[in-house]
């Protein structure tokens, strides 16, 4: 009877989770469960699937099929933009060579060319063919360009013209109309004006081994030299000064 009534206050304190015969006590969390109502946190995502993979490569090849259609037409556009420009490049070009060619300078009718003229640097007068001289031996010095109203020494007029410049002479009787005309083309650089005693007409264009007699100061043949043999080709040593030398008379 002892025995049986032991057996029964066991089981009963078992039923009640008695700690001290092995069950869990009274309001234990579960086994496993996380203590002090602490929430488990979640577990990382899991890699995707090779099947998973597969198919977003798939979609990705699907969108850019897709895309195609519209890059092919923006590089077509792109190309057409291109083509449009060289061919507007192109014909500026052409237009701007055939301007070029139509109003570039021509050398006027009636010009005198001079050959093999001499080019040393002398300190003593020199005896020149022509009146007024178009090259040869000159003054190591050179007249500056510019306006003049009394003559200038021939050897170092000769000297301008062996820089580029274009020296214009004028009878020293020549009306004063046709005096300011030549002030003008001396505001250029490069030109030389100054009048000339003994000249043979009353206006004479000269540039170093060319030379063109005028009958008057409004000649269009007097501009048309000016703008040809002004640093043309004609220059021994263009593009040196025709300043910066002597602007003496005689």
């Amino acid at each position: 009877m002892a025995n049986q009534d032991k057996r029964q206050a066991r089981d009963g304190n078992r039923a009640k989770g008695n700690p001290a015969k092995g069950g869990p006590p009274k309001g234990s969390p579960a086994k496993g469960a996380p203590a002090n109502g602490s929430v488990r946190k979640n577990a990382p995502a899991a890699e995707p699937s090779r099947a998973e993979r597969r198919a977003g490569t798939a979609a990705e090849r699907r969108r850019e099929r897709l895309k195609a259609p519209e890059r092919q037409a923006r590089q077509r556009t792109m190309g057409r933009v291109g083509i449009a420009a060289v061919v507007v490049l192109v014909l500026a070009g052409i237009g701007f060579g055939i301007y070029s060619f139509a109003n570039r300078a021509q050398q006027p009718e009636g010009v005198q060319a001079f050959a093999n003229l001499a080019r040393d640097h002398v300190e003593t007068p020199v005896s020149y063919s022509e009146t007024p001289p178009v090259g040869g031996a000159h003054s190591a010095v050179w007249q500056n360009c510019g306006f003049y109203s009394a003559p200038i020494g021939n050897e170092h007029g000769v000297h301008s013209m062996e820089h580029g410049a274009v020296w214009i002479t004028y009878q020293p009787d020549l009306p004063a109309d046709q005096v300011d005309i030549l002030k003008k083309h001396a505001q250029q650089s490069y030109v030389l004006v100054s009048p000339y005693p003994g000249l043979p007409s009353p206006v004479v264009a000269s540039a170093w081994g060319n030379q063109l007699k005028l009958d008057s100061a409004s000649d269009p043949k007097l501009e048309q030299f000016v703008k040809y043999f002004r640093q043309g080709p004609q220059t021994p040593e263009r593009g040196a000064p025709c300043t910066d030398g002597t602007s003496a008379t005689v």
